[in-house]
């Protein structure tokens, strides 16, 4: 008998362990609920337990609406470990106990009224059964639920009409089709089982119903983001026009397309340079923007994101493909008017051309970057966002305890 078949009879055996545990697991949980919804919640509003950047900002447009909010994660990824509370440990035996008996879990339902998740779950996301009865759990435990995407929470790539995006995940991430049932198990499950639930971006694509619809949940901190008083002024030929490219998913956001333009470039004689970074945590990001002249988000998948919104709002032109038909659902949903996004938009077909004219039109380059901080202060900044989630908060039942956290 070869090794990999024992791996596999042993992996079906603990799999089926797990399952059983979880099926003992269940009742208590629902006990265990009946209790927490009699506990009194010391903080409204929990965001976790994805270590997403966004929840940080959220939290503080939350606080800045009155509500007492804290952050909580099972894991911790690069861009930033800025959050409350941190369920991780160096003891590999302590996160395994945790995990089995999902502290976390148990945690958040008698600390919080109510929880901002997103749609790969909230601490039970892990589980083989358990994480089927998410919603109810929270019900019986008198807690409300706001649900949102983030992007490949949601990404059933069977429901969109972005074929190369389609076509890039194919080739570059051929192991995303085996995450396609439970991804739309999760969409069914939370978009009926959530109290609230936000839309946005491309994710409209992807899911069949929301409650409220955004541009965008993500939020973000002006007085954080903002220029230096040093302010680099290109004039063509005179020093390389420097670009900034930061993906976090080369293939998906169009990275070799910015290299490839960027070499054809350089062959023609042009004074150009691709600052190419991956990985970095935001601080190192935020030095790296004040000192380029401009922002290279992505060219698939045709909606905005963090980047883009981190390089409008320290005033740089940023380039991203937006999709048509996704702009105009907007302007007709009422949330913006036409032409009202700043962004450079261009795809892998005209990004020559689009360089090439922002190089020799130097004075473009400051126009679009005063107005992009303008388009993120009334879209996407902590006060913007802030009274987007009251509302929601209000429509659901919670309402501000005026207790404001320390930021």
């Amino acid at each position: 008998m070869n090794n990999e078949y024992v791996k596999m009879i042993f992996k079906f055996i603990l799999r089926k362990v797990r399952l059983l545990i979880e099926i003992i697991q269940l009742p208590i949980f629902i006990f265990i609920c009946f209790i927490s919804k009699l506990y009194p919640k010391k903080i409204k509003i929990g965001l976790g337990p994805s270590p997403l950047i966004n929840n940080v900002y959220h939290k503080k447009a939350l606080i800045d609406q009155g509500y007492s909010s804290e952050t909580y994660v099972d894991d911790v990824w690069f861009i930033t470990n800025d959050f409350d509370y941190k369920f991780i440990f160096k003891s590999k035996f302590l996160n395994r106990i945790f995990r089995e008996i999902h502290i976390v879990f148990l945690f958040s339902i008698f600390r919080y009224e109510c929880l901002y998740l997103y749609f790969n779950g909230g601490p039970l996301h892990k589980t083989i059964l358990l994480w089927r009865f998410e919603p109810k759990l929270y019900r019986i435990a008198g807690i409300r639920t706001v649900i949102m995407p983030y992007g490949g929470d949601v990404q059933d790539l069977t429901r969109t009409k972005n074929l190369l995006l389609r076509h890039r995940m194919a080739q570059d991430y051929p192991s995303h089709r085996f995450s396609k049932k439970n991804i739309e198990q999760k969409i069914d499950l939370w978009i009926c089982g959530a109290d609230h639930v936000i839309s946005g971006c491309d994710w409209v694509e992807y899911m069949n119903f929301w409650h409220t619809l955004t541009l965008g949940h993500f939020s973000i901190d002006l007085k954080y983001w903002k220029p230096s008083v040093k302010t680099r002024v290109y004039k063509y030929n005179q020093r390389p026009f420097r670009i900034l490219h930061a993906p976090n998913h080369r293939a998906i956001k169009g990275t070799e397309f910015f290299v490839k333009t960027v070499n054809d470039l350089k062959k023609e004689g042009e004074l150009i340079e691709l600052v190419f970074v991956e990985k970095l945590p935001n601080n190192e990001i935020k030095k790296l923007i004040d000192e380029v002249d401009l922002i290279a988000d992505q060219l698939i998948f045709g909606w905005y994101a963090m980047f883009s919104l981190e390089g409008m709002s320290m005033k740089k032109p940023v380039i991203c493909n937006i999709r048509d038909d996704l702009k105009q659902f907007y302007v007709d949903a009422g949330l913006i008017q036409k032409n009202e996004i700043p962004l450079i938009n261009c795809n892998q077909n005209n990004l020559k051309s689009t360089l090439l004219h922002l190089m020799k039109n130097s004075s473009e380059l400051e126009r679009i970057g005063n107005i992009g901080r303008d388009y993120v202060k009334r879209h996407h900044s902590i006060d913007a966002v802030g009274k987007t989630f009251n509302n929601i908060n209000q429509s659901i039942g919670v309402s501000p305890d005026l207790s404001r956290n320390k930021i």
